[in-house]
């Protein structure tokens, strides 16, 4: 892909880049902040990008990862921990499109469903902890830990295909 190419299809994910960056955000000079940021990573990486797979999908992994990062900032420096639910679309989004997000409120709602063993697990993950640090503290194996959270996933997706 030319350069020009690249550069045409980037700007033409300009509206739904900002709606996707308004969803994870909130605020509209962060979607801004966020948008830009996003920019010059794609930028910046675009000998990275691979012309067979999805470009639109790349992008928004750039801006989902570029917001996680900054949230992990923020998080060390005691800023709240519920924003990041907003963020992992890996739990709750099955598309690439703004349309399929789900409101802060229902997600916790869902969570909440979730027995004790799988929902805890999951809570401390999108916390923040580490795998070790999550089988740490609740006194059970690596592997169990990861089972609880991939199976915790996998009830949310089921729970919200019902939904």
């Amino acid at each position: 892909m030319t350069y020009m190419e690249f550069n045409n299809q980037l700007m033409s994910l300009n509206n739904q880049l900002k709606g996707f960056a308004l969803t994870l955000t909130s605020n509209e000079q962060d979607a801004e902040d966020l948008m830009q940021d996003t920019y010059l990573k794609a930028l910046k990486n675009r000998d990275k990008y691979r012309d067979y797979s999805n470009f639109k999908a790349w992008i928004f992994t750039i801006t989902k990862n570029t917001y996680i990062n900054l949230y992990r900032k923020k998080k060390r420096q005691g800023q709240r921990y519920d924003e990041l639910v907003k963020a992992n679309d890996a739990l709750f989004s099955v598309k690439m499109d703004t349309e399929s997000w789900m409101s802060i409120k229902e997600i916790d709602s869902l969570v909440g469903d979730l027995e004790y063993k799988f929902r805890y697990p999951l809570q401390l993950y999108i916390s923040g902890y580490k795998y070790e640090e999550i089988a740490e503290i609740m006194d059970l194996k690596l592997g169990t830990v990861k089972s609880r959270i991939f199976m915790a996933r996998k009830k949310l997706k089921e729970f919200r295909h019902a939904y």
